[in-house]
């Protein structure tokens, strides 16, 4: 019994001690201030802000934040108000005297600035965003990275290159170094141009002109052929042309014997 009753005395003593044990409030660090009684504050406990810089008692001299309100700093003496986060933001942290509200933002969005003091929605390349929402890359324009803005394509290429591809909503404009062919080989000198063109124009008038007089020799054949007189062939094996030829060969000999006929008997009455 007797040792029960130890137990439970040292238990209560043991509990005293703590709660009796200082608590972390007022001023954490001071000096003395000159050869008085006071001393001055130079840091207070976290979540503290300095409620007068020099007294008699270093607890009296920092006061604990309000409810909702926090300080950063030792030596701040105004405690400020914990932030809120609006939709579409969250909390991430909670707000306390040493420390203000953590936000975040809700899937599917990422948080604006390192603070994330507004959120916005996820881009991709050949994106950006534009008043929290997120837009095509415009013309002339491009952007290579996510979450990040667009930016203006190259418009001079380093010396001694060229722009040898066009940009897009993706990648800028592409330089390099362009090697021209050597053309010195196939130059015509400007001396010899003007006397080519000319033999050249001579040839072409000679050649129409052939062909013009070609072209006019040929018509004129055709039409000598067209009203030339047909050739009648007189000989012929058909038997009733020969028939009317021997008709017309006897016709001749009769009125040719009757002729003479006429003659005799004529001559007969002269005599």
């Amino acid at each position: 019994m007797a040792v029960i009753l130890l137990v439970m005395i040292g238990l209560s003593l043991l509990m005293q001690s703590c709660t009796c044990s200082p608590e972390l409030t007022g001023c954490q660090k001071w000096t003395q201030n000159g050869n008085g009684d006071d001393v001055c504050c130079e840091a207070c406990y976290p979540g503290h802000r300095v409620l007068e810089e020099c007294g008699r008692a270093p607890k009296k001299l920092c006061e604990l934040c309000d409810p909702g309100k926090y300080v950063l700093k030792s030596n701040d003496k105004q405690c400020h108000r914990c932030r809120e986060c609006l939709d579409p933001q969250i909390i991430v942290k909670r707000c306390n005297a040493s420390a203000d509200t953590v936000c975040g933002c809700r899937e599917g969005l990422i948080c604006g600035d390192e603070p994330c003091t507004f959120c916005k929605a996820t881009c991709g390349k050949g994106h950006q965003v534009v008043d929290g929402v997120c837009q095509p890359c415009p013309e002339g324009t491009f952007n290579n990275q996510s979450q990040s803005m667009c930016k203006p394509w190259t418009k001079r290429c380093p010396k001694g290159q060229s722009i040898v591809a066009e940009g897009d909503a993706f990648t800028d404009v592409k330089c390099a170094v362009v090697i021209k062919p050597n053309t010195t080989d196939h130059h015509v000198p400007s001396w010899l141009l003007v006397p080519l063109v000319v033999t050249g124009i001579v040839l072409m008038m000679i050649i129409s002109a052939v062909l013009v007089k070609i072209l006019q020799k040929r018509k004129r054949y055709n039409i000598n052929q067209d009203t030339k007189e047909p050739e009648f062939n007189t000989y012929t094996d058909d038997p009733r042309t020969l028939i009317a030829v021997e008709c017309s060969f006897h016709e001749a000999q009769q009125e040719q014997g009757s002729s003479s006929e006429s003659l005799d008997s004529s001559g007969q009455l002269l005599r």
